[in-house]
């Protein structure tokens, strides 16, 4: 048919429980359906998905779709971020937590996130750059940061969200504060801490209230860092951002900032949306309104995965924390 968009699908095989890979055919058919000529990628390893969103670009296609977890997003994104042209951006969340998904109220349901797509409603949205990588939801530092890119994707995919509880109570007992020095239009500071999030939307790791005033498109970072403390004071914090309670405790510094500066004298890993994004330092800036994406209208998702704040595992200290996202393309 004349006039019909092209999209391009890439797709992680492996994300969440291999769905994007068993629903792929019925994917396909509805898209088709609803007019939109389409054709896929499958990843096949780690930064598969940059190069595919970047050539998918230079062929000139309308639509790109990214399927899978918080990890092809963020490859996607990272192929797209740079170029001069970036077509709207479609998500399948089809990975196990799909955090960014949750913040833009993009429905879990693959025939309602697809529907989305085909509605061509869009809002344009801010993209964090760290140094030369790119984000959207979340970048950060520090030890429980850590855990999204230690777990094995083949173990994410036989238990999925308990696979980042495992390895939460792994660690615990070794959490370390890092010496850390930050500067930005607003405050320099020279602290300890235990860790620090930079924020562009208000869901994080099944957190959805971790940073209430976020917007995805007023050009601000919310940045959130928790100072020094001990193991108790930590469960104490977490239990306070479950409610949303926390910005007001003594360990939490926030601001927001359109640019921050990130240095420190220890080796610090940072996360950037589930992946691991190099070490320290790092200058953090907002890109703002930088990339269009399609979202529902009406604003009432069918997200069907809980938050993990919500569900009901019993832990050690009866606090439920959540950990960051991705999928790993392996």
């Amino acid at each position: 048919m004349a006039g019909k968009k092209r999209a391009r699908l890439i797709y992680n095989p492996s994300s969440g429980r291999e769905e994007a890979k068993r629903r792929l055919p019925e994917i396909l058919q509805r898209l088709e359906r609803g007019g939109l000529e389409t054709s896929t990628h499958a990843t096949i390893g780690e930064g598969d998905a940059t190069l595919a969103a970047a050539d998918a670009i230079e062929r000139g296609f309308d639509i790109i779709i990214a399927a899978g977890g918080d990890g092809t997003l963020y490859e996607v994104i990272n192929g797209m971020a740079e170029k001069e042209y970036r077509p709207p951006l479609g998500i399948l969340p089809l990975g196990t937590t799909n955090d960014f998904a949750r913040a833009l109220n993009i429905p879990r349901n693959w025939e309602a996130a697809v529907d989305v797509i085909l509605a061509q409603y869009s809002q344009v949205i801010d993209v964090g750059k760290v140094n030369q990588r790119y984000f959207i939801n979340i970048a950060g530092g520090g030890s429980m940061t850590e855990l999204t890119y230690e777990v094995p994707s083949k173990l994410k995919t036989m238990i999925g969200q308990m696979a980042y509880y495992m390895k939460g109570l792994e660690k615990l007992p070794r959490l370390r504060p890092i010496e850390l020095y930050i500067k930005s239009g607003e405050v320099e500071l020279h602290e300890e801490v235990m860790l620090f999030l930079i924020s562009n939307s208000n869901s994080v790791g099944g957190f959805e209230r971790l940073a209430p005033d976020a917007s995805l498109s007023d050009g601000l970072f919310d940045v959130l860092i928790l100072r020094k403390c001990n193991l108790a004071e930590f469960i104490r914090v977490v239990s306070l951002a479950l409610r949303g309670e926390h910005l007001n405790d003594p360990n939490v510094i926030y601001l927001q900032t359109p640019h921050i500066q990130v240095a420190s004298p220890d080796y610090v890993q940072i996360n950037l949306d589930g992946e691991f994004g190099g070490t320290l330092p790092c200058v953090f800036t907002n890109l703002p309104q930088h990339l269009r994406i399609f979202i529902d209208e009406t604003g009432q998702s069918t997200y069907k995965n809980p938050p993990l704040a919500n569900l009901n595992l019993k832990l050690p200290w009866k606090n439920r924390a959540g950990v960051d996202e991705h999928e790993e393309e392996e």
